[in-house]
Order: structure tokens, then C-alpha cells, then sequence
């Protein structure tokens, strides 16, 4: 029986979570405004580009009678890495499928 090495320092935390292939919790997410002010669009387009995609982390409540709906979104760096060769290629005439 192998016994798991205690991390040395607050830092090294991240060398006892196991690795699993698509992990995409401890990569860097975006909010709609950091997105919106990097690819200078607004944050409607954003959120319309995004809405449904995989991966995005969506939360909050949507809209009932009388109160307004209000959806907070993340997006993991690997679905903009992959969103932004999609409309990439889209626009120089080739397809990707999602």
C-alpha cells in the first residue's frame, strides 16, 4: 500500500489533485466583461456566443412574473481557445464542428 505525499507548501497544493484527462476546473475562467473588453465586443454578443456552449458554467435564476432573470457565466480558457478557431476558420471559409 503506496501512502500519498503530504504538499510542503501552500503553493503545492496543486501536485496532490489527481489529473484527469479534460480537467478544466483549474484552468483560468473568464467572466462575460473580461471576455468583452478582451475581443472588444459587448457583453450581449458574448453571452450569445457562448450560451449553450460546453463547458461554460452557467448559474443563477432565470426570469419569473416579476422578478428579472439573472445568469452568471464562466468560461474555462479551452472553450475560448476552442470558440475563437471555430469563428476563425468559419470566417476564412472552412467548418469546425463543435
Amino acid at each position: 500500500m503506496q501512502t500519498r505525499k503530504q504538499p510542503t507548501a501552500e503553493h503545492d497544493w496543486l501536485s496532490s489533485v489527481p489529473s484527469q484527462t479534460g480537467e478544466t476546473s483549474l484552468e483560468r475562467h473568464f467572466s462575460v466583461g473580461e471576455l468583452a473588453n478582451l475581443w472588444d465586443l459587448s457583453e450581449q454578443t458574448i453571452r450569445r456566443m457562448f450560451a449553450g456552449e460546453p463547458g461554460v458554467i452557467e448559474w443563477g435564476h432565470t426570469e419569473s412574473r416579476f422578478k428579472r432573470g439573472y445568469i452568471t457565466m464562466r468560461i474555462p480558457e479551452s472553450v475560448v481557445q476552442r470558440v475563437h478557431c471555430r469563428l476563425r476558420s468559419t470566417s476564412l471559409g472552412t467548418t469546425v464542428e463543435r
